[in-house]
């Protein structure tokens, strides 16, 4: 029995969201259960998890989501965000921005453009520095401080990152963001108990909503060699994304792997498959499929 381990970094924005935690990949195209209109080039959260930025026309067309009432978050370079709560029933809503000449917010928005858009650690480091402007402005900003954490934790910087998190607590407590990427800041510095712990407290503060921390409590979980666990994490973090985050289904199908589970292993590759054909792990996973295959209909595997 082979195993297929590729690496993989975690939402997980999501947030600046799950999405920029992973590999990037072109999903397929699926009917949308949501239209979003408002600015152009604007970011949208649905639920706090990033599902994409506006075209040039201001829209976008997002997958189906859970048949529940949402909230859209949406910012804009320039513009006061805004966040807007939507029925279960309703498909299509707009979003009106107003401009902004708040300094702190202004900052803000560029210190998370150019965190997206680093490169290097010069580049973190700058982007560092435009959160702590921000920050100094309003003392009490839980969103930059957090964005500031997870630059810190890139940069390896693990005492000012737990710093940065205690600080977005202070002026909002139950702060389920703010608990993910302290777990995450545990698990990179090889707290695996502690980052458990983070995972679960953001867990219970999204209300079991949050599938950063269970795709980062999946990876603790595979790490320590409790494989079913990891993968029921994996899971739910997958029903909780609607299928935005395809290299999920890659975690999950190389935890199958080693639990020897080779039919639920090529169902989650194929699905990896189907969401993004052209994702940074289609050719792997092209390549053994045909052997997982083989093993799932319970053929013998002669070396």
């Amino acid at each position: 029995m082979h195993i297929l381990i590729l690496a993989s970094a975690l939402l997980f924005g999501l947030s600046p969201s799950v999405q920029s935690q992973f590999p990037k990949t072109t999903a397929r195209a699926t009917t949308p259960a949501l239209v979003i209109t408002t600015e152009p080039n604007a970011i949208v959260w649905i639920d706090e998890i990033r599902r994409g930025k506006t075209d040039a026309s201001g829209k976008l067309s997002v997958p189906k989501v859970l048949a529940r009432r949402h909230t859209v978050r949406v910012r804009a370079s320039g513009f006061k965000e805004s966040t807007t709560v939507l029925p279960p029933d309703q498909h299509t809503v707009t979003v009106k921005l107003v401009t902004t000449t708040d300094k702190a917010e202004l900052l803000f928005q560029q210190a998370e453009a150019a965190r997206e858009e680093a490169r290097n650690d010069a580049d973190k480091e700058a982007a560092a520095d435009l959160y702590r402007e921000a920050i100094k402005l309003r003392p009490r900003y839980p969103a930059a401080q957090v964005g500031l954490a997870r630059l810190l934790m890139e940069l390896n910087q693990f005492e000012k990152a737990h710093a940065a998190i205690d600080a977005a607590r202070v002026s909002q407590p139950n702060y389920a963001e703010a608990s993910a990427i302290e777990g995450r800041i545990f698990r990179e510095a090889a707290f695996e108990n502690e980052a458990i712990k983070s995972f679960r407290r953001s867990i219970r503060e999204g209300n079991g909503f949050q599938p950063e921390a269970h795709v980062g409590l999946a990876r603790v979980l595979e790490e320590k060699g409790q494989l079913a666990d990891a993968a029921a994490e994996f899971e739910k973090a997958i029903a909780q994304l609607s299928d935005s985050e395809p290299v999920i289904y890659q975690m999950l199908g190389a935890t199958y792997e080693k639990l020897e589970k080779p039919k639920e292993a090529v169902a989650a590759y194929e699905k990896y498959l189907e969401l993004a054909p052209n994702g940074s792990y289609a050719a792997a996973l092209r390549s053994i499929l045909t052997q997982l295959k083989r093993e799932a209909a319970g053929e013998q595997i002669i070396p």
